[in-house]
């Protein structure tokens, strides 16, 4: 009896843990909608990087940063249908360089060059949004 029991109690937490697992993403800021993830994205990341280096809320600002961009690779880099355009592959390298940063400078600001070039990568991954590229 014990052996079915000790059984039935490893079966139930698999498959709590599987369904835990699977529940989706901690934060829950994007939608599945590519072209409005994206823009909110870009929005998102331009207000962190605009703070002041003075502001209270720079260091939060900066956390969810880096759960945004993390949120939105694991959940487009394997689809197929978002891979091939140009906006995404612009986005991943504005990602990419702003999460370089984060994890190599956490406590440094971000150098003026790169903000200039995020910027101009994040006009560009927003038109390139808007014309569905």
């Amino acid at each position: 009896m014990k052996k079915y029991i000790s059984r039935l109690l490893a079966l139930v937490l698999v498959a709590a843990i599987s369904l835990i697992g699977c529940s989706g993403s901690s934060t829950g800021q994007l939608t599945g909608n590519y072209p409005q993830d994206t823009l909110a994205v870009v929005d998102s990341l331009r207000t962190a990087i605009l703070l002041p280096e003075d502001a209270p809320e720079k260091i939060e600002a900066q956390s969810q940063a880096r759960e945004i961009i993390n949120e939105f690779i694991a959940r487009y880099r394997r689809d197929s249908s978002v891979t091939t355009l140009s906006s995404f592959t612009t986005m991943r390298t504005a990602l990419d360089a702003l999460a370089g940063h984060y994890s190599s400078y956490p406590n440094r600001p971000i150098p003026d060059k790169l903000k200039q070039r995020l910027a101009q990568e994040f006009k560009q991954v927003e038109m390139a949004v808007n014309r569905g590229a």
